[in-house]
């Protein structure tokens, strides 16, 4: 088959959760299918990146996105005036649809692949053709925890209406897809609306690494230091870094006063650059293009998330490292797990910093769930095993 595939991200390098998804089931379909990638880029994304991504795709079109406040007080303005999330707003460009047409005119495709929400809206768009939509997160849900730990009755607000109305707009969405797919069945539920219903049922289909693509990191008997790795714009990482930062470690202190944080990943915000110049133990390293430094200095790596949806890849990489992991239930939600055996949960300030606690003094015990977490990401997690249900979508 020809299969037009909208991605709302370049999908290489693997340096951002979403990326992940995009990267390996783009992977898995070009093994059957020629594909024709068109995607998003910005400024920091290299010609390299897309000559990697044209290794397996029959063609690769790349098209800008800037964002600006400026931009973003316009589209918000639109978001409200057209009673549209100002999320789909704000990816709405005349030069994507301009491309597509341009592409289905002189091309004909029997599906496309649309990755994220913000992407469905050109595939909804097009002349009529079979049209899969992978979910990646159901964003009013996420939107909604946003608001429900948002402190700012302003932001709060916002938020509130941002919620309703993306749920209004994923329930259209979903009802003009052939097949709708969600990352986790915490996800397919929040997407299974009332009315109107989808075309057909929802599929859950994980997000999956490459195991052998990452080597463990070697045992280090007497760390003492903790690390989170990922997007430190994306805001229910920042709120969960927060979280950590001004509520946990304080107790984990009280035990090991000498233990660092590392906050390790791209565009960190204003509030987590201001943690690190106000605390010297606390260290926002930033984009880092090898993270396995920071890696071998770690006791726990720690997902101390209290919002957000979807998976979190950051678990399964942990895992692929052979680090121990402390997560929050959220932080976990939608994975395998097995709390004792390849992870330790904590909900509240002081389970979580017990939990770390608990790895910086029983290394036997970090030990056991590091070999465990590995040997589990690889039975589960997959992508060359669990993207076989892909067949069945592009083969019926």
């Amino acid at each position: 088959m020809h299969l037009l595939f909208l991605s709302q991200v370049l999908p290489y390098p693997l340096d951002a959760g979403p990326k992940f998804r995009s990267y390996y089931v783009l992977r898995y379909l070009a093994q059957r299918h020629h594909i024709t990638l068109v995607a998003f880029t910005r400024a920091t994304d290299s010609p390299e990146a897309v000559e990697h991504l044209r290794q397996f795709c029959e063609s690769v079109l790349p098209i800008p996105l800037q964002r600006s406040r400026t931009r973003d007080a316009l589209d918000f303005t639109r978001s409200l005036l057209s009673n549209r999330p100002f999320l789909i707003a704000r990816d709405d460009l005349a030069a994507m649809d301009a491309t597509l047409a341009q592409l289905t005119q002189a091309n004909h495709f029997d599906a496309i692949h649309a990755d994220q929400l913000s992407m469905a809206q050109y595939a909804r768009r097009l002349p009529s053709m079979r049209r899969v939509f992978d979910a990646h997160n159901a964003m009013w849900l996420l939107v909604k925890r946003l608001a429900e730990n948002s402190k700012s009755p302003l932001k709060r607000a916002v938020l509130e209406r941002e919620a309703r109305v993306m749920r209004n707009h994923e329930a259209v969405t979903c009802a003009e897809f052939d097949r709708v797919i969600t990352v986790t069945d915490e996800d397919r539920r929040a997407l299974t609306f009332d009315a109107p219903s989808p075309r057909a049922p929802l599929i859950t289909i994980p997000i999956c690494i490459d195991p052998a693509e990452s080597q463990p990191i070697r045992f280090n008997p007497n760390a003492t230091d903790v690390i989170c790795v990922g997007g430190m714009f994306y805001p229910p990482n920042v709120d969960g870094m927060v979280w950590f930062a001004r509520e946990i470690l304080p107790l984990v202190w009280a035990m090991h006063p000498n233990t660092r944080f590392y906050i390790v990943g791209g565009r960190p915000s204003a509030e987590l650059q201001a943690l690190g110049k106000q605390e010297p133990r606390i260290v926002v390293t930033g984009y880092v293009p090898d993270v396995r430094e920071y890696l071998s200095r770690a006791a726990a790596f720690v997902v101390p998330l209290r919002t957000g949806g979807g998976m979190r890849v950051k678990i399964l990489d942990a895992w692929a490292w052979g680090l121990p992991i402390v997560s929050t239930t959220i932080g976990a939600e939608g994975i395998r797990v097995s709390p004792n055996e390849n992870l330790l949960l904590g909900d509240s300030p002081r389970e979580f910093a017990a939990a770390v606690i608990r790895l910086i003094q029983e290394r036997s015990l970090a030990q056991r769930l590091a070999e465990n977490g590995r040997a589990w990401v690889a039975a589960q997690y997959d992508w060359h095993l669990v993207y076989r249900a892909f067949d069945a979508i592009y083969s019926s």
